[in-house]
């Protein structure tokens, strides 16, 4: 078909497989670390997450986030029910948009899924199904529109290469919300409450790293070589974290598996915004750094007697704004020329740009321009001209 590039294409549908795949890693990564009599049921709220966000990304989700735009704010009906979005290519990349759809729908899935790490073992099934369809209506849905189909903030230059602040900011501080209106599980504070299996924890830890390549390495939207660069930094932050969160617990004398593949996805949160804008060095300090920032966070939950059951807020929430703030020291041009320079390149004004950004986001409003869809962007933003 005239318009598409097969490597490309052949790339990203590898991408959304891999993004897809998180999901039940996520909840192995979850299911683990609950009491056994809760595993299915923790299984159950990534999985069903999947039926339930393709179903509503399909009819109405995608052309929220991605229809043309009201005001910047939202994006209207053009889309619903995939009008429209068809096998052609998207305009400015070699990918069909039926794909890219498809692509942006795994992210759809996966943020809601991350929340229920905040509320697992105390949440009725029915109760999590109408909390995912009105958040995804009502918070995803418009972020997104923000910062992938060219809304309100399409204007401010901010850097986020993959979605960290949409993805994991919102997820992180939505599921502390969460947490701070519902009570806590029985015998919090007064009963030991332990990991029921590691191995689940380690397995979906496992596969996270390997989807993060589709995740970072896939926000490309082509076989290139910022793909490339996002895959490199993906695996060197997650190397880092990883081992200083060793470190740090082996200086308090309790190392183990768990917190070791716990610091790996904090490294892995913090590089997503940068993945594609800074060298692997600086993916290096970003993952190094990302893990005290997170392993103190837990620490301060735990003094503060909150019940956040899997520390979603630390892992995700902190890592995230570290990783969207690091985006504005440690980008570069020299790493990718569609980017832009940030505060160690002499550029202060896009450092400036995140930090007012990242107010909104306890509010789960990130304020953040995603140029790695920047193809999309021009495509969708030529619609409303």
């Amino acid at each position: 078909m005239e318009g598409i590039n097969s490597g490309d294409t052949a790339w990203i549908l590898i991408s959304t497989a891999l993004v897809l795949m998180m999901t039940p890693a996520l909840g192995f990564f979850y299911g683990g670390m609950v009491r056994k009599k809760n595993i299915l049921s923790t299984l159950n709220l990534s999985f069903i997450t999947i039926g339930l966000m393709s179903l509503q990304w399909v009819l109405f989700g995608y052309s929220l986030a991605f229809g043309d735009s009201i005001g910047g704010v939202i994006g209207s009906l053009n889309f619903v029910g995939l009008n429209g979005v068809g096998t052609e290519a998207l305009e400015g990349t070699g990918i069909p948009h039926l794909l890219f759809m498809a692509f942006q729908m795994t992210f759809a899935i996966i943020t809601p899924a991350l929340i229920t790490g905040a509320f697992v073992e105390r949440i009725r099934f029915r109760t999590y199904l109408l909390f995912t369809l009105l958040w995804a209506t009502l918070v995803y849905d418009p972020v997104a529109h923000w910062v992938w189909g060219g809304g309100i903030f399409h204007a401010m230059g901010a850097l986020d290469f993959a979605g960290g602040t949409v993805v994991h900011i919102t997820a992180g501080y939505s599921a502390l919300a969460f947490a701070m209106a519902i009570r806590q599980r029985k015998g919090f504070g007064s009963i030991t409450i332990e990991p029921h299996n590691i191995v689940y924890t380690v397995l979906g830890a496992s596969l996270l790293w390997v989807g993060w390549f589709g995740f970072n390495g896939g926000s490309a939207l082509g076989a290139n070589g910022i793909a490339v660069l996002a895959l490199v930094n993906t695996n060197t932050a997650a190397a880092a974290a990883a081992v200083v969160w060793m470190l740090l617990a082996w200086r308090d004398n309790k190392p183990s598996v768990l917190g070791i593949v716990t610091g790996a996805v904090v490294g892995l949160v913090a590089i997503t915004p940068a993945a594609g804008f800074v060298t692997p060095m600086a993916a290096l300090l970003m993952g190094a750094i990302a893990a005290p920032i997170s392993y103190y966070s837990i620490g301060f939950r735990q003094k503060r007697g909150l019940d956040e059951s899997l520390d979603v807020w630390a892992c995700h929430g902190m890592a995230g704004t570290w990783g969207a703030l690091a985006t504005g020291i440690f980008a570069t041009t020299a790493a990718n020329p569609a980017g832009a320079d940030g505060l160690l390149s002499g550029n202060v004004g896009l450092f400036a740009v995140l930090v007012p950004s990242l107010w909104l986001s306890p509010l789960s409003l990130p304020l953040c321009h995603l140029p790695a869809h920047q193809t999309a962007q021009r495509r969708l933003g030529s619609r409303r001209q």
